[in-house]
């Protein structure tokens, strides 16, 4: 309770400061008090742990810059999530842990020093693309030659105050969302920031937070997460009770996120960090889709503007839609943004891509058991819902189209009840207590529905092709 109290203190100052933050009008004094917010933030929540994200800075700084640009990614991406690995393992080799937030503060650090890495690489790719554009030009080709974005020219062009300001800045730093360097640079050198709506963005996503948090504090009190681990839970209660107690425990889970989320994206929106015109089409992590800035030189104030840049969670989309891999879009925009650009697309194998990222999204969020049960499950429940869907939903209209999609609902979010009760109780010890205890019955049932499935799918496969038959046969007759 302690660290809540911290945490939702250092968010409130961090949202309160934004108001002065974005009137800075000087891009090196704005970089400047930013990082030291930041480092008071850092330094505030962690202590001495704080040398563990300044190693992490050095190194990975040292890397990006003199590494090679073709490798330095990788080599990136191995040092910090290895450090990851190493800084949650403290208190196995009998050292201090380091607070939870901290681990929030070094989780953040991973993705946008790495994050860098990878913009630094596409940027040299970008690069060395337009010099062979640029020589086949010169042998008489008459295209039009590219030219390299003024981002792209900064990232080749890093050095280390840079990089300490990217990693450090205080929008962010705490708990999110992830920002690559190209949006933390726009809030800095462009004029967005002082043109857009901030307060009013700000005050719309305030509006539902007490809402969020009330409803955490109420259902935690009747259904806690600790009754799971006491011995009266599993002696007294009846089998339907505890299968059923996923429901508010995930429910507690979703609200607790919602508002976390919500304030770290509040930070953002009152500092002017991601405000881009929407007539850029931005999107959540990555940002502006389509820019030409020359365009709008001049007409600044007469644009309307948007957050979507910083948009981490769609809480409305995430609750009312109707299947697990809809929801899963709509969950932490900004990371599955990052895990997408730099696992997923990069991953050499494409058969193997979906559970290689979700893997790395497990080693991200700990070294418990209980994230790899969760997260890795991800890939065994999404074929059968992808099967059901395609059997029954798919074709489906009007009455009968609505009642499927209710039971598609219900399962969604049993399942990701049913896999979330592991990523709450995290070791493997009251993980498979608690699934003994219900006789596994989520992934029996999985099983079950995925063997009917399949055979559902062979017998209107066979029909088809019978059908197809005789009236082929039916034809040659006529």
């Amino acid at each position: 309770m302690k660290d809540d109290i911290i945490y939702l203190v250092l968010l409130a100052a961090c949202i309160g400061f934004g108001q002065f933050y974005r009137k800075f009008s000087d891009p090196e004094q704005k970089k400047l008090v930013g990082t030291a917010v930041g480092l008071l933030v850092v330094l505030s929540v962690s202590g001495f742990h704080m040398l563990h994200m300044l190693f992490c800075y050095l190194v990975s700084a040292l890397l990006i810059i003199y590494a090679s640009p073709r490798i330095c990614h990788l080599a990136c991406f191995g040092f910090m999530f290895g450090y990851l690995f190493f800084f949650r393992s403290l208190a196995f080799l009998g050292y201090d842990s380091p607070p939870g937030h901290t681990n929030m503060i070094q989780m953040i650090l991973t993705l946008k020093l790495v994050g860098l890495a990878f913009e630094v690489n596409n940027a040299y790719t970008k690069s060395k693309d337009i010099d062979e554009k640029r020589k086949n030009a010169t042998s008489g080709d008459q295209l039009p030659v590219p030219t390299l974005h003024n981002v792209d020219r900064a990232l080749l062009k890093l050095n280390m105050l840079d990089i300490f300001h990217y990693s450090f800045n205080y929008v962010g730093v705490l708990t999110g969302p992830y920002i690559t360097f190209k949006t933390y640079r726009d809030a800095i050198y462009l004029p967005f920031s002082g043109k857009a709506d901030c307060i009013g963005a700000t005050v719309e996503k305030l509006k539902v937070i007490p809402l969020y948090a009330g409803l955490f504090l109420v259902v935690s009190y009747i259904w806690p997460l600790q009754y799971a681990m006491d011995k009266e839970f599993y002696e007294e209660r009846s089998f339907i009770y505890r299968l059923m107690y996923v429901w508010p425990t995930f429910f507690i889970f979703r609200m607790r996120i919602y508002t976390g989320i919500l304030l770290s994206e509040c930070v953002c929106t009152m500092a002017g960090v991601g405000a881009y015109p929407t007539v850029f089409l931005n999107k959540p992590g990555h940002g502006p889709s389509k820019e030409d800035y020359n365009s709008l030189v001049g007409s600044e104030s007469t644009l309307e503007y948007d957050f979507e840049a910083v948009r981490n969670i769609d809480v409305i989309n995430t609750e009312r839609c109707w299947t697990f891999r809809e929801a899963m879009k709509y969950w932490n925009m900004c990371v599955q943004y990052w895990m997408a650009m730099y696992v997923y697309k990069r991953f050499p194998s494409k058969k193997y891509r979906t559970l290689a990222t979700l893997a790395v999204s497990a080693i991200w969020h700990g070294v418990y058991a209980g994230y790899y049960f969760c997260i890795c499950g991800a890939p065994f429940y999404l074929p059968i819902e992808d099967l059901y869907v395609k059997l029954f939903i798919k074709d489906a209209t009007g009455q009968r189209r609505m009642v499927l999609n209710v039971l598609c609902w219900i399962s969604k979010f049993f399942a990701f009840s049913y896999l979330g009760i592991a990523f709450l109780l995290l070791t493997v010890d009251k993980i498979w207590y608690y699934y003994s205890s219900v006789y596994f019955i989520g992934y029996v049932l999985w099983i079950a529905l995925y063997g009917v499935g399949v055979m559902i799918a062979k017998q209107r496969k066979a029909s088809a092709k019978r059908e197809e038959r005789l009236n082929q046969e039916a034809t040659k007759k006529d």
